[in-house]
């Protein structure tokens, strides 16, 4: 049974064959999802991409274009899309590079309807994980652009796992001193707790030595 997909999220479809483009079109509106169908990389790069959870359907051969090198491309540009190829006579060496480039799939024409639809499933997961990743981290980022150097390298001693004792003793501080930074820093982080900063910290990679590196 097909399940209709409740969030918004976009599907694009790049195939020169108008047959596939408006069979998958269908499908996909049937299914709630927003859909955009081109007949060439070309003509996609001349359109606007959504800024939502996202994925593309992408024919390995067409005339004048090729799916792999425009997976590349993208990549180079700096695009991110989460992409199930679709051939006709696809082989292994090309399967492989597709994946390993990222793609999500490498169906075969005629692909069967489920597949597709799972494929496609997983793909605007991915990028909607991908993409709350990223917010995640910009927002930590940014909370700790307000800290102060002192502060940052404190977290930096801490996150490594020293006590509060030692950290005063390398910065050169009173160990209350220590303790006023560590809650000025939890509250700037927004931390829920010491092991919530510990992994915020982690996630910027912030440590004694790449600290220490930095000033």
């Amino acid at each position: 049974m097909i399940n209709k997909h409740p969030l918004q999220s976009m599907v694009y479809v790049v195939d020169d064959d108008s047959s596939i483009r408006n069979s998958l079109t269908s499908l996909f509106r049937s299914l709630d999802f927003q859909v955009e169908s081109f007949s060439s990389p070309g003509e996609f790069l001349k359109h606007d991409i959504a800024d939502v959870p996202r994925c593309m359907i992408l024919d390995v051969r067409m005339p004048g274009s090729n799916g792999l090198d425009f997976q590349a491309s993208l990549l180079e540009a700096g695009i991110e899309m989460q992409i199930v190829f679709l051939t006709g006579r696809g082989d292994i060496p090309m399967s492989v590079r597709a994946m390993k480039s990222g793609a999500i799939d490498f169906l075969t024409k005629p692909y069967r309807e489920q597949d597709l639809l799972d494929s496609v499933r997983t793909a605007i997961e991915r990028d909607r994980k991908q993409r709350e990743i990223r917010r995640l981290m910009s927002d930590i980022r940014t909370c700790f652009a307000t800290l102060s150097r002192r502060e940052k390298e404190a977290l930096s001693l801490l996150a490594s796992g020293l006590l509060n004792k030692q950290v005063a003793e390398k910065m050169g501080l009173a160990e209350i001193t220590v303790k006023i930074h560590r809650g000025s820093i939890m509250r700037k982080m927004h931390a829920k707790s010491f092991a919530d900063l510990v992994k915020m910290s982690e996630a910027l990679g912030v440590s004694e030595r790449i600290w220490v590196a930095q000033t």
